[in-house]
């Protein structure tokens, strides 16, 4: 699996879409507001520039997608309006892979414009989009090129599958049962894949630029904590059951890992502070549960319903690589099975998402 070419969430606007099933991602950008604005007040205050550069990395496709550029745009031209500056030109530029729902975005740039001046109710900075199709762990911008670069909720996933997990039967991920070389292979993986984005983006942000930068990830130092790795335990538990139907044969399912390494602060911090470039200055860890219809108060707080919006969102999140992997025919089965399991589960337990959020400034 050639995770560039088959990572990417369901595009469009239709049922299961990540543009209708992301009100929980969106919570956890809203969660890291503060840190954002005080991120960007003090950068501008540093630099005072005339344009600024600013980069989504991830930025997937539909409501959260412009939020963080929205937001950065607004604190800009509140502190300009108090200092009695003129507002800079504004260079936007919205990054993940191929795959992604590109078109999706570009059509609601003119809307999100005659809405941001509406907001403001004066004259804001020319803004100019792009979209930036790449992986991020490669250069994708010039050099020095960067004023602020923020991410929410992409890298926890990998560039690729490690190598030498093929003896974690059973498992679509790190779990209890995983073999301690698995484990290794997961943490190794996740290693060398964020050196080489902090090394990338050392190189494209200026001296004194910020980064924002939320996982999915764990309080705990136990790599298989059931923090992060649950959420997975029971899809593979749904897909096990298929195996033993009949329906998936067991070697499809031996063969499957995810892309995927939740980190804990201490082991974000460890490779920030190997890599070298950047100082960190917050390092914040905060939890949502796993039924994002409590973002919603309006919306019904059943076990039910909350199980079926977490089945929406996983399956908007992962549904391409399943896909890729298994067909696309074991697909409904699959989802049925896992808001079962979900239900079940969520009825009995507290179960939440646990984010790390770093906020650093490159160096001089």
């Amino acid at each position: 699996m050639k995770v560039a070419e088959v990572l990417h969430m369901n595009g469009g606007m239709g049922e299961t879409s990540y543009a209708n099933n992301s009100l929980l991602q969106q919570h956890v950008i809203s969660l890291t507001k503060s840190i954002r604005e005080e991120a960007i007040m003090s950068l501008y205050r540093s630099k005072h520039p005339r344009s600024l550069a600013i980069a989504d990395l991830g930025c997937a496709s539909g409501p959260n997608t412009l939020l963080v550029v929205s937001e950065f745009i607004k604190v800009v031209e509140k502190l300009c309006r108090n200092l009695n500056h003129e507002s800079p030109e504004y260079k936007v530029f919205l990054n993940d892979l191929p795959g992604n729902d590109f078109n999706n975005i570009f059509r609601s740039l003119d809307n999100f414009k005659e809405r941001l001046r509406g907001e403001i109710e004066s004259e804001i900075g020319p803004c100019y989009f792009s979209g930036v199709p790449g992986s991020f762990y490669s250069r994708i911008f010039p050099n020095q090129s960067l004023h602020f670069v923020h991410s929410s909720y992409g890298l926890q996933w990998l560039s690729k599958v490690p190598e030498n997990v093929n003896n974690n039967k059973g498992n679509i991920y790190m779990a209890s049962t995983s073999p301690s070389n698995v484990l290794t292979a997961y943490y190794n993986q996740f290693q060398k894949d964020f050196s080489l984005f902090l090394k990338c983006r050392a190189e494209e942000l200026v001296e004194g630029g910020r980064m924002i930068l939320t996982f999915l990830g764990r309080k705990s130092d136990n790599m298989f904590s059931k923090e992060c790795c649950y959420i997975w335990e029971l899809m593979a538990m749904a897909l096990n059951d298929m195996v033993f139907q009949g329906i998936i044969k067991e070697e499809q399912l031996d063969s499957f890992n995810l892309p995927h390494y939740t980190p804990s602060p201490s082991e974000v911090k460890l490779e920030v502070m190997k890599e070298g470039s950047f100082a960190i200055h917050q390092l914040n860890v905060s939890e949502v549960s796993w039924n994002s219809l409590e973002c919603e108060s309006q919306m019904s707080e059943s076990h039910v319903d909350g199980a079926y919006n977490v089945t929406q969102l996983m399956r908007a999140v992962a549904e391409p690589l399943l896909v890729s992997h298994f067909g696309e025919n074991i697909i409904e089965e699959l989802f049925n099975r896992y808001k079962k399991i979900l239900t079940d589960r969520m009825s009995k337990e507290k179960t939440k998402f646990v984010n790390v959020t770093i906020l650093l400034t490159r160096k001089p």
